[in-house]
């Protein structure tokens, strides 16, 4: 069994990741060609919980770019700017709840030494 400790930690850890992840997605949304990733959390080997990232290879919209007199058609990145940060909110969340797991542990045991001692 996981301890409430660990479990805090690998959430947050994994929350982490998640929140970095959509921080890359945000900072290339002008990057043509850019596919963004997606983190998706899932129960670890023990209990805790981890994240794996997965690139979305769906295509970005079409646009027309002109360089040196001549047209041509670029990919944009497939980054949509208000998925992002509607995610980062429940990431943000869940990163705030599991930190408060931890320090409500922390605080537990805090006063049984305060008891035993």
């Amino acid at each position: 069994m996981i301890s409430p400790l660990d479990s805090g930690m690998a959430a947050i850890s994994a929350f982490s990741v998640k929140m970095n992840v959509t921080a890359n997605n945000i900072a290339n949304v002008n990057s043509d060609g850019f596919k963004k990733s997606r983190t998706t959390l899932k129960e670890g080997q023990f209990g805790g919980v981890e994240p794996k990232v997965d690139q979305v290879n769906t295509p970005g919209i079409t646009k027309l770019v002109s360089e040196n007199g001549e047209d041509r058609q670029v990919e944009a990145s497939n980054v949509d700017i208000a998925e992002e940060v509607t995610d980062s909110v429940a990431t943000e969340a869940g990163y705030k709840a599991n930190l408060k797991t931890i320090q409500a542990y922390d605080e537990m045991i805090g006063s049984l030494l305060n008891t035993i001692g």
